[in-house]
């Protein structure tokens, strides 16, 4: 069974009410209701992907069963790091002085999106527990994750066509995206 979760910077949320995004994104014909009023969480697995301040623009990159070695090498070098999170030079004290709250939510009401871990419910949530995070870089190491800090994540725009798995958070608050 898995794990669900919501990051916040809100320590006292008793429930989660279904809000739509606050930027809406271009959905496929038949998923525009993504845009609607959801409540999102993150399954285990995938939650490094929010150990970031909620407007951090970042990239993680992951390997897939079919990512070639040349990609790998390209982006990961060396590194036996099971995720790389890319963050611009002007995060560096946001992201050390931060701290979050890690909400356990319910698997029900949760559909997954099949997606990167994301999941979604159409109804109210109460959480099952929470958790204060504090030390988001220790956090990251801890997950498996290595942090790189770039001075613009603009040179990362190709992964999308490599064979890696990647995944944009907040890229409009980037430099030069």
């Amino acid at each position: 069974m898995p794990r669900l979760f919501h990051f916040s910077d809100d320590d006292g949320i008793e429930r989660f009410v279904p809000r739509p995004v606050r930027t809406p994104s271009p959905r496929p014909e038949g998923l525009e209701w993504l845009n609607g009023p959801l409540v999102w969480a993150i399954d285990e697995w995938h939650q490094p992907l929010y150990l970031f301040p909620r407007e951090c623009p970042r990239i993680l990159i992951w390997r897939r069963p079919e990512s070639s070695a040349a990609d790998v090498r390209r982006y990961f070098g060396d590194s036996t790091a099971r995720m790389l999170a890319c963050i611009e030079s002007h995060w560096q004290d946001p992201l050390a002085t931060a701290h979050l709250t890690r909400y356990e939510l319910p698997i029900n009401p949760f559909e997954s999106l099949h997606d990167a871990g994301m999941w979604v419910s159409r109804t109210e949530v109460a959480p099952r527990s929470m958790a204060r995070i504090d030390q988001l870089p220790s956090a990251l190491a801890a997950a498996g994750v290595e942090l790189r800090v770039m001075p613009s994540l603009r040179p990362l725009k190709g992964l999308w066509e490599t064979s890696l798995q990647a995944s944009g958070i907040r890229l409009r608050n980037a430099r030069n995206w």
